[in-house]
């Protein structure tokens, strides 16, 4: 792409995943959390993301085991909120193009990533 060339939707549909990512780790990270506010914490966050342009689906699923793990060693009924104790599925449809991207606990690290890209058919929108 050219310093003159407008992004392809494809690019832009990336992008946006991109601001949705940084949007949900940094506004929930550090949010207090235990098992029993799990559910609704994961809620909250699909919800608010959800708000977001192009956005279409959002799945948050907090990983309660690993969290009980580290409240087991812990004197606190809470921990904060960090990315190792989340998976994330996130859709965004910006003209027409599909991208779906996921974060997973990978090698220790929670790894943001894209998973695919598709231009849907005008039949399909």
């Amino acid at each position: 792409m050219s310093p003159n060339e407008p992004p392809t939707d494809a690019q832009t549909a990336c992008f946006e995943a991109g601001i949705k990512f940084g949007s949900l780790y940094h506004q929930f990270a550090g949010t207090p959390v235990s098992p029993e506010s799990a559910p609704s914490l994961a809620t909250a966050i699909e919800e608010s993301i959800e708000n977001q342009p192009h956005c279409t689906e959002v799945t948050v699923a907090v990983r309660t085991e690993e969290l009980e793990a580290e409240l087991a060693e812990s004197t606190a009924d809470y921990t904060e909120l960090t990315g190792r104790f989340l998976e994330v599925e996130i859709v965004v449809d910006y003209e027409g193009c599909e991208v779906r991207t996921r974060m997973e606990m990978e090698d220790g690290y929670p790894l943001m990533r894209l998973e695919s890209v598709r231009e849907r058919a005008s039949s399909d929108r």
